[in-house]
């Protein structure tokens, strides 16, 4: 069972010049995180949650309650990025009878929170869907609640090959593609958009937060090499955010040389690219385990 530590809530109060910052138009997931929220801690059998004093944190809850749906800087133009939504996986650590971006979250398929959340911001233009022709329908269904294009994809053997079928179905007059995976539902507008920008002025970027833990090096026998200093150490979310004609360049000398690539913007790192990472939410988990969907719920039911 888990258990919520609420605190007094933060009084969030801006001077009349912040209307511009922070502008009042239509909320964007997660929908019920308010911007009273001062800090939590989330308990778990054996591990604990803490967003104390974490202003990234906080700085997204205000976003996503505030910020308006769409309302760029002007770098990415409207209707210029395409959208890969990775919804093929197996989730064979969830332990369901389902690939766990279907599970129900809060009533609701997982996969379908950042398909709507994409579907609302005026920089994207399509989606495409890489799932498994029997899950189509959960799409499908979404397509009178949403004004943009679906495509669907089949998926890959690996996650490369799967990012691959979906970069053969995009507009050619796509700028951007950006390569989500279905089972972080808890994306924000105001971050998706923020590495379309950074990916828009550096050819790439990818969403990414400090590395809070100790992290260490061990041998095969897992004794300790060296400890890593954390302050140069970032784990990579999604969104991925990459050009299209770098990702083919890319792709063409992976497929060539037969490497193997754990996450997107590796590929065109093989091509000495540079690649920048624009600090994301600590809120934007992956959905692997059970744990992970019972976070998910507490976070989008925080104040109710």
């Amino acid at each position: 069972m888990a258990t919520v530590t609420r605190f007094p809530p933060l009084n969030c109060s801006f001077p009349s010049s912040s209307s511009k910052q922070f502008p009042t138009k239509q909320p964007t997931l997660p929908p019920k995180i308010p911007p009273s929220i001062s800090h939590f801690t989330l308990h778990f059998p054996g591990v604990q949650y803490d967003f104390r004093g974490n202003e990234k944190f906080l700085k997204s809850v205000i976003k996503c309650g505030a910020a308006q749906v769409g309302d760029g800087s002007g770098i990415v133009k409207e209707r210029s990025v395409s959208v890969i939504l990775l919804a093929g996986g197996k989730g064979k650590r969830m332990g369901a009878s389902m690939p766990k971006q279907y599970l129900p979250l809060l009533g609701q398929p997982i996969a379908l929170y950042s398909l709507y959340t994409f579907s609302r911001l005026i920089e994207v233009k399509e989606i495409i869907v890489v799932c498994d022709p029997s899950y189509q329908d959960i799409f499908e269904d979404t397509k009178e609640k949403i004004d943009i294009q679906l495509k669907f994809t089949l998926p890959g053997k690996e996650r490369q090959d799967s990012v691959y079928s979906g970069l053969q179905a995009i507009d050619l007059n796509s700028e951007l593609v950006c390569i989500h995976d279905s089972a972080r539902p808890l994306i924000l507008a105001g971050d998706i958009q923020q590495v379309l920008k950074d990916g828009r002025l550096n050819g790439a970027a990818v969403l990414g937060v400090p590395v809070k833990a100790t992290i260490k090096e061990a041998n095969n026998d897992r004794f300790v090499q060296k400890t890593l200093d954390r302050k140069t150490l970032w784990e990579m979310q999604t969104p991925q955010v990459i050009e299209p004609e770098l990702l083919r360049k890319g792709f063409e000398l992976v497929n060539r040389e037969g490497l193997e690539v754990t996450d997107d913007v590796s590929i065109v790192e093989h091509l000495r690219h540079p690649v920048f990472i624009t600090e994301g939410s600590y809120t934007n988990i992956k959905v692997t385990t059970p744990d992970d969907l019972l976070l998910a719920e507490r976070i989008l039911n925080l104040n109710s």
